[in-house]
């Protein structure tokens, strides 16, 4: 019989941000008691979870901090039985330019997690990697064996985050594990990310839409499938010590997603190559395809929105997210954002 979650004390990481935010709401309608990491800020923001859900907001503990401190860190996962650990800066561009931020961040404080977690005998630690750290694809469908190639920094630090997750579990037998989504999207989703950068566009009335490369593929999977894997992995019973990859089992060109959003939103669009996007050459992943069979093998999950129909329903109900003038009013789709 599969475990539950209901009654247990689960500390989620990142949890103000897009992922991190669905899943304490899904978290809590599930009947787990959460304690959410939100990151310390002066304006006392809670980031997405200031917007939760109606039926889950106030059934939820926030706790702010900086996963960057370790004391701090052993503090508040003291008394959880679970660790879902998603804080984590992700932007590729913006690691060109602040590399030392994602040692200090995504692989020092993955360590201050896993450290956390053993001195306080967590039950299970769910570490969140990306499909970035196996690069452009050299077979697919993209296997949880597939080589890793960092062409990025931010791919550098996620490589050296999970390999440090598994020698936590090697060396001291802490009860770690690693999804390893594919390009998760979804409501909330930061501008930083092509889906949202190119519904904000259109839906703020601009016909000629800027992106980097087109040619490029990946796979897209929408945020409830992902957060629906991240709660089998926090519960199965066979699954520590793995790398477990999330996706859709779909592919698609960066251009022929574009063309898909504007059909969805029913606007006649000129996709425009904006060579200020552009990744440099060797640091470009042109294929992204995941295979998918060990999650099904190992935590029993499928994606409910696998293949191109499921891809254009999800883009439905993404661009229904970001119609409403009180969430597109935050973005900023005049300007780049890395």
């Amino acid at each position: 019989m599969m475990a539950s979650l209901f009654g247990k004390k689960v500390f989620v990481t990142g949890a103000d941000g897009f992922i991190g935010s669905h899943l304490v709401e899904a978290l809590v309608r599930q009947g787990g008691e959460v304690r959410a990491l939100v990151f310390y800020n002066s304006f006392n923001s809670w980031g997405w979870l200031d917007d939760v859900a109606a039926d889950v907001r106030g059934k939820f503990e926030v706790v702010v901090g900086d996963i960057r401190d370790p004391h701090h860190t052993r503090e508040l996962v003291q008394g959880c039985d679970i660790v879902l650990h998603l804080a984590s800066l992700i932007s590729i561009p913006f690691s060109y330019d602040s590399p030392t931020a994602y040692i200090e961040t995504n692989i020092t404080g993955t360590l201050n997690v896993l450290q956390a977690a053993r001195h306080c005998d967590v039950a299970r630690v769910v570490c969140t990697s990306t499909s970035e750290v196996y690069g452009t694809a050299r077979y697919v469908p993209m296997d949880e064996d597939h080589p890793l190639q960092a062409q990025s920094p931010y791919a550098a630090s996620k490589i050296a985050a999970d390999q440090m997750a598994f020698a936590f579990h090697r060396t001291f037998g802490t009860p770690v594990l690693v999804l390893r989504p594919f390009n998760t999207f979804g409501p909330r989703q930061s501008a930083r990310a092509v889906i949202p950068t190119i519904i904000t566009q259109i839906a703020n009335g601009v016909r000629e839409i800027r992106l980097g490369s087109l040619h490029p593929t990946r796979d897209f999977s929408f945020v409830t499938d992902t957060v629906r894997c991240f709660l089998q992995a926090a519960i199965a019973e066979n699954a520590l010590g793995e790398v477990i990859n999330t996706g859709s089992g779909f592919e698609i060109s960066i251009g022929d997603t574009a063309r898909l959003i504007a059909e969805v939103m029913k606007a006649d669009v000129t996709v425009i190559r904006d060579d200020e996007r552009l990744r440099p050459e060797a640091s470009e992943v042109e294929r992204l395809y995941a295979g998918i069979s060990r999650a099904e093998s190992k935590l029993g999950w499928k994606p409910e929105y696998g293949g191109r129909e499921g891809f254009a329903r999800a883009l439905a109900r993404t661009v229904d997210w970001f119609r409403d003038p009180a969430n597109l009013s935050r973005y900023k789709a005049g300007c780049y954002n890395i």
